[in-house]
């Protein structure tokens, strides 16, 4: 074989190796970002649950003193029944969504029946709950911000190539719902754990 023939062959060889190694890491690329993706999201819903359970407990404790508040409580079952059911992260964040604003309203009924703040199991729960908002507000927060950086290659070129061809879907972004930003805060930060109510006339 001639000289010419050999350099031909040895440069598309080398074509075909960069074109190879370009496609295959750009492939890894996206299987890396879709794996952190998920990851965070099982953070996400790990709290979703833990919520889940707790409010599950709080709904019976304002029962006793409110239990006219059946539409609270229907709004609380349902959205707690679909996180329960969701089997994607869309579904998670609906449900998800479903009980911001359904706790939004369940706090507005707490703030109507001031003897709650008394009960200690109450403001037990609450403290607990406290704590699993604030770690679900991070954990949704980390997540979107890798949802972001995925969706980013989704997009740009080349890799929107490689992840339409290997059906790479953008990830849902969890955000906050209006109504879960205007939820009222109830602080028992001042309320003793084992206070009473004060007489009545007092």
């Amino acid at each position: 074989m001639k000289r010419g023939g050999m350099i031909a062959i040895i440069v598309i060889a080398l074509l075909l190796l960069g074109v190879g190694g370009c496609l295959v890491g750009n492939y890894n690329r996206l299987v890396a970002g879709d794996q952190n993706v998920k990851n965070r999201w099982a953070e996400v819903n790990n709290q979703l649950q833990r919520r889940n359970d707790l409010i599950g407990n709080l709904v019976e404790s304002v029962k006793g003193i409110a239990s006219q508040e059946q539409a609270v409580f229907g709004a609380i079952a349902n959205a707690r029944a679909a996180l329960g059911g969701a089997k994607t992260p869309e579904q998670g964040i609906e449900a998800g969504r479903a009980m911001d604003t359904a706790l939004s309203r369940l706090l507005v009924v707490v703030e109507n029946y001031p003897q709650l703040k008394s009960n200690e199991q109450f403001t037990q729960l609450m403290d607990e709950l406290a704590g699993t908002e604030n770690r679900l507000a991070v954990a949704r927060m980390r997540y979107n911000d890798e949802a972001k950086g995925f969706n980013t290659m989704v997009k740009q070129f080349p890799t929107n190539l490689y992840a339409t061809a290997f059906n790479f879907k953008e990830a849902p972004y969890y955000p906050v719902a209006e109504s879960a930003k205007a939820a009222p805060k109830v602080d028992f930060s001042g309320i003793k754990p084992n206070a009473t109510p004060a007489p009545a006339g007092k």
